[in-house]
């Protein structure tokens, strides 16, 4: 499960790279060899928005099937799992976010 979370951070970072690559200044030339370059990289890397999809679908998924701990029968380390759980699956979604929407 963590290697498809590998996956997508680096290739957020990878948009983020070239987001920024982008908006240097540049001349004109460069910017044309440059901007052409990167065309080349994002048409195969395309898939990386059903990626991030499929992967948004099973955050929700999950969400609505976790099991609640809110009740009193809940220990410490049982409420601490279930928040460690619900943080790490908003920060997932944001990735998935980031990926969709940079690319």
């Amino acid at each position: 499960m963590a290697l498809q979370w590998l996956i997508l951070s680096y290739v957020v970072a990878a948009e983020v790279a070239i987001v920024i690559i982008l908006t240097l200044p540049y001349p004109m030339l460069l910017k044309k060899r440059i901007v052409s370059l990167i065309s080349l990289i994002l048409q195969p890397a395309a898939s990386i928005v059903a990626f991030a999809g499929f992967q948004l679908l099973d955050l929700y998924w999950k969400n609505e099937h976790r099991l609640m701990c809110s009740s009193e029968v809940c220990t410490a380390t049982e409420r601490d799992r279930y928040e460690k759980s619900i943080y790490k699956a908003q920060r997932n979604v944001v990735m998935c976010a980031a990926g969709i929407l940079l690319y």
